[in-house]
Formats: C-alpha cells, structure tokens, sequence
C-alpha cells in the first residue's frame, strides 16, 4: 500500500504483479481482498476468474471470468481497506478516521502512539498519513489480536511504517522510550482515563490527544483527568448521511405527433384519441434506507505548554 520501495509503491499506473494484494469489486457494497497468486482461481456468482489474467494489469482494470461477467481489481487504499479487513473488534470507519487524522494534526514525518491497534483500521490511515518518513507505535493488550494486526500490516505493505507492540497501557503505560517525543497519541480503551497521565508524559509540548469512547460517561471521567495536564478540550460525534443516486426511467405522456427521434409507443384512448409515450431517463437521489448511526465520541485535547 506504501511500499518504502518506490518501485512498489501503488497506483493506478502500476501493473498488478504475482503475490500483490489487490481489492476485487464486485458492487460498492461487496468487495473482499485477494492476495495474487498465479495458478489461482476466483469464483463467485459472475464465474471463474484467473488469476494469471490480472497479472500485468494496471490497477482499476476490468477483468471478465469464463461466463462473461466481470469485477475491477483496485489497490488496497486505507480506505477500501478498512471496508474489507477481518473484524477481531469494532472498528472506526472512514467517517471518524477522518475526523481523527485532521484534529491531530498528523502530516509526514509525524511520530504517532495508539492504544489500542483492534483490528487495525485507523492505524492503517495513520500510516499513510505520517509517510514516509514518520512511524506508528500501536499497541494492544491481546498478543494474539496483535499478531494478526502485525501480519495484515506486513500483508498490505506497512511494516516499514508501523510497529506493532504487547502491552497494557491502561495498567504499565506507554514505554519510557518515547517521552516527549510523540507529536500525536490515540486512545481506545474501556477505561482511558488510566492512560491519560501516561499519553501527557508522551506528548512533545503543544502536542494532541485523542479517545474513542463508545459512552458518553466514558468521555466524562476522561475530561476530568485530562483538565489537569491539557487545554482545549473538545468532544465530538460524527454521524454520517450516506445518499443513493440512481438512473431511473419513467413515461412521458404527450399529444399527438413525434418525439423526433425518440422510441415513442402510441396509446389508444378510451374517447377515440390517442396519445404517445416515450422512455425518460432522470437521476434521483434520495438517502440511504440504512444509516450508520452513533459510533461513538471523539474527545480531543492539546497538552497545556509549559511557562
């Protein structure tokens, strides 16, 4: 995804290779992540894909299997990543990441604690964001979780930019390694409060906070730990509204005559007279039946610099 090899650096310039980790789309509410491998077959409802056939393709290509139907193979962006990856625990999506990278201010070059990695979908964005010279400590409690963390990173090209640690930050805290030199820290974690006086000690001055707090009573034992050591305290919760736009077509009911040269189909009407229809092709938009509701609540704070 971000090779520190710029020869291995995805776009959708670059051919797809034996062993790459590519996104197969199939619909925008269906796509599952496929490692190449030449030899390999694909099958889903639309037919058999080979692999051999994707190998030198650039990515965003449209490949057909042996019935005729056809996926896109695209590059695995933080973005569809987080949309196709193995949920060992709730997850942020694209919404609240957002949110996140642009509150804490994290840009290039960027040194970034979070506790803890879950499944790995915000870690996935913070890497990209601090490339390619800044790096991610996250750590988790689980070792197993933080395996499987560990490998997918390796699987999508991050393990130059991410380190994967095992430790209970909300018990030990943030290795003493990293004090005064962390430009950004993440929480998530049952009871963050804990690892507040931790993260302030990490912190170079002026430096940002964030937690992920599913409750509301979370946030508010939170803010009060974080009043002694940072200003600026803000809590936020991002509610996304998703729109479908589709073409649809109705019947335009006219007088006698032509529609030029539109396919038109006469009616007879029950006064003798008769009038013409012809297809009409509209966009609508309207909002998605099902809404992704409350995720949780984004607590932000600054380090209060030091006189």
């Amino acid at each position: 995804m971000l090779a520190s090899d710029p020869a291995k650096k995805l776009s959708f310039n670059r051919s797809i290779g034996n062993g790459d980790l590519v996104i197969v789309y199939e619909r925008h509410d269906n796509m599952k992540a496929v490692t190449v491998s030449e030899g390999s077959v694909l099958q889903n409802r639309f037919g058999v894909f080979k692999h051999s056939d994707w190998i030198g393709k650039p990515f965003g290509s449209k490949v057909f299997s042996n019935k005729g139907g056809f996926v896109y193979l695209l590059a695995p962006t933080p973005e569809l990543w987080t949309l196709v990856l193995s949920h060992r625990t709730q997850i942020l999506y694209i919404a609240d990441i957002s949110f996140v990278v642009m509150y804490l201010e994290i840009v290039p070059g960027c040194l970034v604690l979070e506790s803890g990695t879950g499944s790995g979908s915000l870690t996935t964005s913070l890497a990209r964001a601090v490339a390619p010279t800044g790096h991610v400590y996250t750590f988790d409690f689980h070792e197993q979780r933080a395996g499987s963390a560990r490998d997918d990173f390796e699987r999508t090209g991050l393990s130059n930019l991410v380190t994967v640690g095992v430790r209970d930050i909300q018990g030990e805290g943030f290795p003493d390694e990293f004090t005064g030199l962390a430009d950004a820290v993440f929480l998530d974690l049952p009871q963050p409060w804990l690892a507040i006086p931790s993260a302030a000690k990490m912190l170079k001055q002026d430096g940002t906070l964030c937690s992920f707090s599913p409750c509301i009573e979370q946030v508010q034992r939170s803010s009060e730990v974080l009043q002694t050591s940072f200003t600026d305290i803000r809590t936020f919760e991002v509610l996304l509204r998703t729109y479908e736009v589709r073409e649809e077509k109705s019947e335009s009911i006219q007088g006698n005559g032509s529609n030029g040269s539109l396919p038109c189909k006469r009616r007879q009407c029950s006064d003798g007279g008769s009038v013409i229809s012809s297809p009409v092709s509209s966009v609508m938009v309207r909002p998605c039946g099902e809404a992704r509701g409350h995720t949780g609540y984004l607590t932000f704070a600054r380090l209060r610099c030091l006189l």
